[in-house]
């Protein structure tokens, strides 16, 4: 049986439930159509910083924030487009935006649809018109989420989108990584490394890329608490990131369409025609 339910705190907050496996979600569409809490059976399964969530001044650290129309950064946070030079922040705008709820039921699933549309201020920093519709669908212990992007614009529309989910994790040494890669790059891009699925957890930060995926799935095994994370994603998603910090209880593994700085390298960049739609789908399955 499935269930959706409302609550007013710092933000509207929808509560989507599967009775049945005790399993709950919360999204908030206003604050950049953020997922901010999953717990199955009372079991935390994403980590949030509350009191970064509260500051609007400061990025969310914490839920599954969504990364369009850029994943990464850019240098000097600058990109060019005929001629023009446009200012894009890291991970792009979609995650500070407010999202429109444009349909919930409960027809096999806890589903509930989030719209996302380019408005004056968008354009002023990425020049085409848009249509994101997102729809997060709530069953037993996993969470679907299906994407559609529409170019409403007039001229090709370049693009990339990316989820940055923050699993909890209190003991990172216990953790046994899936993912299919045999090598990953440094963050700037100029090192490549070798991967044997082992990582240094004592480095204050580890922020790497996994560019040459040979599977649609990734994920990772918590021995600590007997638990395992499967992430499958659409064909769309060309890259993984994996990001965490020393003495924080996170770990983040991230389907991304394409590396950082894309909109400027063109490196598995993506384009939509005019009024042409891409649809795409990652999901997430807690065992």
């Amino acid at each position: 049986m499935y269930n959706i339910a409302v609550k007013q705190e710092e933000y509207l907050t929808y509560i989507l439930k599967d009775l049945d496996s005790n399993s709950r979600l919360e999204i908030v569409p206003e604050k950049g159509g953020i997922v901010t809490d999953w717990t199955i059976q009372g079991q935390k399964i994403l980590y949030l910083d509350k009191q970064r969530f509260k500051n609007p001044q400061l990025s969310v650290r914490g839920g599954i924030p969504v990364l369009f129309p850029i994943c990464g950064n850019l240098p000097d946070n600058l990109y060019s487009y005929q001629e023009k030079s446009y200012i894009l922040k890291q991970h792009g705008f979609a995650r500070d935006l407010p999202w429109i709820v444009t349909n919930q039921d409960t027809d096999n699933g806890a589903n509930l649809t989030l719209t996302l549309t380019s408005n004056p201020e968008t354009l002023k920093v990425y020049p085409f018109e848009f249509e994101l519709n997102f729809t997060y669908k709530l069953r037993e212990k996993q969470l679907i989420i299906e994407q559609s992007y529409h170019n409403k614009s007039q001229e090709k529309m370049p693009f990339s989108v990316g989820f940055h989910p923050y699993f909890f994790c209190g003991d990172k040494t216990k953790l046994t990584l899936e993912i299919p890669a045999q090598e990953y790059n440094s963050k700037t891009g100029d090192k490549t490394y070798s991967f044997n699925g082992e990582l240094d957890y004592n480095l204050d930060e580890i922020d790497i890329a996994f560019t040459q995926l040979q599977g649609q799935t990734t994920g990772f095994t918590d021995g600590k608490r007997n638990l395992k994370v499967e992430i499958s994603y659409s064909d769309l998603f060309s890259t993984l990131v994996f990001w965490t910090l020393k003495d924080k209880d996170f770990i983040c593994i991230e389907p991304w369409s394409a590396p950082r700085n894309a909109l400027n390298t063109g490196e598995q960049l993506n384009y939509l025609q005019p009024d042409e739609t891409y649809t795409a789908q990652v999901s997430i399955e807690i065992y």
